[in-house]
């Protein structure tokens, strides 16, 4: 995209990121910071955003790339405003927490690794937050969930309307 084609707000998350890139002196050992940074100011982290970035750093674009699509905690696809993770590691998964995956599906209408046509929720799914002696275990946003049941599933989603 040509910055003559930008809005002024794409322009002004491009600007704020590019002050960043500057000021960690655009030096590839950065590169993660400068991931986290720019996945915080456009939300994901889109082709576009991973080219600006590599140029800025001078590394190819497959050392971006790799990076993004190795740690999980990026991504490159658009999520919602709250984005639900359910823990099915084997603690939260012999608990019972397939069954509240499953709770959150219907209720949002929505598969794991999808977004709600409203662009509100995201769900996904994670191997295991660290948390296992709160197992089943729910983030939304980064606020952890312990002791869920299928019964909290809508009173998590009510926090979040």
């Amino acid at each position: 995209m040509g910055k003559e084609q930008m809005s002024p707000e794409t322009q002004a998350k491009y600007d704020e990121l590019e002050q960043f890139i500057a000021s960690k002196g655009n030096k590839e050992h950065e590169l993660i910071a400068i991931l986290h940074k720019a996945q915080g100011i456009f939300g994901y982290l889109p082709e576009d955003v991973q080219r600006f970035i590599a140029k800025r750093l001078n590394v190819p674009v497959s050392k971006v790339f790799g990076v993004v699509s190795f740690y999980s905690f990026f991504t490159m696809k658009k999520t919602g405003k709250y984005v639900i993770r359910v823990c099915l590691g084997t603690a939260c998964f012999v608990r019972g927490s397939e069954k509240i995956l499953n709770e959150f599906s219907e209720k949002l209408g929505i598969q794991p690794g999808n977004t709600t046509a409203d662009g509100l929720y995201t769900l996904e799914t994670v191997r295991c937050v660290g948390a296992c002696g709160l197992a089943p275990v729910i983030q939304v946003n980064g606020k952890t969930y312990g002791n869920a049941t299928v019964q909290s599933v809508g009173q998590i989603l009510e926090e979040y309307k």
